[in-house]
């Protein structure tokens, strides 16, 4: 006879999340063990696990401080929790995200299954050409803002499986350990850099967001992406009361938009006759603004309020590009610069490139300029001779045009 838990913990459910976050990698927790370290015993490490989970005895250990720097400046602190916690949090994930994405909204789109960042921004794009005005909006550290209490009754009202509300309250209490040892308490939030902390922002703000504009402004479509959303409009005082609004029901619900980055604009095109000093929008990594396009039926240009690469995703590639040291090193042939580079090279293309694609020349450019430096680097005929030294690549560039992603676009041919 096999052993009754007292929770029903399905081992497949354990072995799936395993190799999820194993797929995943990551870094360590506070326990300093890595994934490899995890997989040198995985059974016995799972067996362990699922035997606690099912027993109702796991506790998940503090989450370990990161700090990261925002792209607008300061830092977010990512909480990491250990391989173990991780794999724990992916159970709780695959055990309750079926469930839920039956009642997510079709307009939330960050972090779920089967949606992207790049369906956001098309859908946006094509909204734009319908409504004059929208409003951007972000909700000030969602994340770290989120009432559990409010957050445990949606939970409790899409489930009452006994060890996902057990394991999901617990998880929601760690403590974050600091740099020095200091473990600090929270009383709110879910910790961006655990695995379940997505899916559970998406239910509280289901019901704080989604479900309550869709009953209060049915006819004001909406594109949320985890803290980030649009609500486009018809007119700016339309816009201005749903914003009033919308600021009492988050306050209602404990969050609060971001003063710096909510604001009305208006979707200025060669049509509308609007003004407004807001004419431009930030969303994705994409920069919405009136843009002169070619009209492909009958060849002419005219003015449309469209998405292309945010100057600051730009800037952002730029900065990994100096990062990667590539201009200095030397000791690398082209080809293997080409196998380190190119799988980011290919998704940058791939998802900035879907919207006047035209627009990542300036990134073209930076890396063909870092590829010259990196030549008069290596070879001393050409240390002096910068013109050399481009030529030499233009040269390669002729010969091999596949060698880069970006020379494949056929676009990436500027040198200077």
């Amino acid at each position: 006879m096999g052993i009754t838990k007292p929770l029903n913990i399905p081992k497949l459910l354990v072995m799936e999340a395993y190799q999820l976050v194993k797929a995943n990698k990551g870094s360590h927790g506070v326990d300093q063990q890595s994934v490899a370290d995890f997989d040198k015993n995985w059974q016995g490490n799972l067996y362990k696990l699922w035997n606690r989970m099912s027993s109702g005895s796991y506790f998940p250990q503090p989450v370990r401080k990161v700090a990261i720097p925002k792209k607008a400046g300061g830092e977010r602190n990512l909480g990491i929790p250990t391989i173990e916690d991780r794999i724990a949090s992916t159970v709780i994930k695959l055990a309750l995200e079926p469930e839920l994405e039956k009642h997510f909204h079709p307009n939330s789109y960050g972090y779920r299954p089967n949606r992207s960042a790049l369906d956001a921004v098309s859908v946006t794009r094509e909204r734009c050409r319908s409504y004059d005005w929208v409003i951007e909006f972000d909700i000030q550290a969602m994340f770290d803002e989120i009432p559990w209490g409010l957050l445990m009754k949606s939970v409790k009202h899409h489930t009452d499986c006994r060890w996902v509300i057990l394991y999901i309250e617990r998880l929601l209490r760690t403590p974050m350990q600091d740099e020095t040892g200091e473990l600090v308490e929270r009383k709110s939030g879910a910790y961006q850099g655990s695995p379940l902390s997505p899916l559970l922002a998406n239910l509280f703000m289901h019901y704080a967001f989604d479900v309550w504009m869709s009953k209060k402004y049915p006819h004001n479509p909406f594109c949320r992406y985890a803290d980030d959303g649009l609500i486009h409009c018809y007119s700016e005082r339309e816009a201005q009361g749903i914003l009033n609004h919308l600021k009492e029901r988050l306050a209602e619900c404990g969050l609060k938009v971001h003063p710096d980055k909510t604001r009305i604009v208006y979707c200025k095109d060669g049509k509308r006759k609007g003004k407004s000093s807001n004419w431009k929008f930030d969303f994705l990594g994409y920069t919405f603004r009136p843009r002169l396009v070619l009209n492909t039926k009958n060849k002419s240009l005219f003015v449309s309020f469209s998405p292309a690469i945010s100057p600051k995703a730009l800037k952002g590639m730029r900065q990994e590009i100096r990062k990667s040291n590539i201009r200095n090193r030397s000791d690398l042939s082209l080809q293997q610069i080409a196998n380190i580079f190119n799988p980011v090279l290919r998704g940058w293309i791939q998802y900035y490139g879907r919207h006047h694609g035209e627009e990542l020349e300036p990134m073209y450019r930076h890396f063909n300029m870092t590829l010259v430096a990196w030549a008069r680097r290596k070879y001393k005929k050409l240390k002096d001779h910068k013109t050399r030294a481009c030529q030499f690549i233009e040269n390669i560039k002729a010969q091999n045009p596949r060698l880069f992603e970006h020379w494949k676009t056929g676009m990436g041919d500027s040198f200077a």
